[in-house]
């Protein structure tokens, strides 16, 4: 199980709606269960259940985890694709108006805390053009693709402690210096806002 999922779909959105299926959801989370199971915990007939079921499953929300064998019939066993399941509408991770947005917040907050800075547009584009050198730099190595498929019993702030070693591991030396480089460019661009 992946330790977080992003749902943005909007028909997705709209199963997530249903208080039946986040039910379903919040106990497959936890463990496995067969549908028979999942029906007495929520007081609902099996048929319903599965109904829920197939749709949750067809959005790749919850999967088959295995299959017994009981008599004449193979009982499946199901479980939800993530421990969590964040919801995005809009602006997407990967987009420049999320780091726009994301870099203008960040040094609201700074100036809120107590740092004197003061910045205009050209200032946050600068900083995000430095942050995509900082994040092109060295390349994307093999173990990140993986990372959360690999490693899907740890949380989300272990699985960064892992890409952020892992990454420092398998740099060349030349990486880790072009690296440290363009952490001092970064940070002269930030103390240059400072007034």
């Amino acid at each position: 199980m992946k330790a977080m999922k992003v749902v943005n779909d909007p028909e997705e959105f709209q199963l997530l709606a249903d208080g039946t299926r986040r039910k379903i959801i919040f106990l497959l989370r936890a463990t496995e269960m067969t549908v028979s199971q999942i029906a007495s915990t929520l007081g609902v007939t099996p048929q319903a259940i599965y109904h829920h079921i197939k749709k949750l499953q067809n959005a790749d929300l919850v999967i088959v985890e295995r299959e017994e064998r009981v008599g004449h019939l193979i009982e499946s066993y199901y479980r939800a694709t993530a421990e969590a399941f964040l919801c995005s509408v809009g602006v997407t991770p990967s987009g420049r108006e999320f780091f726009e947005k994301q870099t203008k917040t960040t040094l609201d907050a700074l100036v809120k805390i107590g740092f004197k800075l003061e910045y205009d547009e050209d200032d946050i584009q600068s900083l995000i053009e430095k942050q995509d050198e900082l994040l092109k730099c060295c390349s994307e190595k093999d173990f990140e693709e993986n990372l959360t498929d690999t490693l899907d019993d740890l949380d989300n702030n272990t699985l960064a402690f892992v890409k952020d070693f892992g990454k420092l591991l398998a740099m060349t030396d030349e990486e880790f210096e072009k690296h440290q480089q363009l952490n001092r460019e970064f940070r002269d661009a930030l103390k240059s806002l400072e007034k």
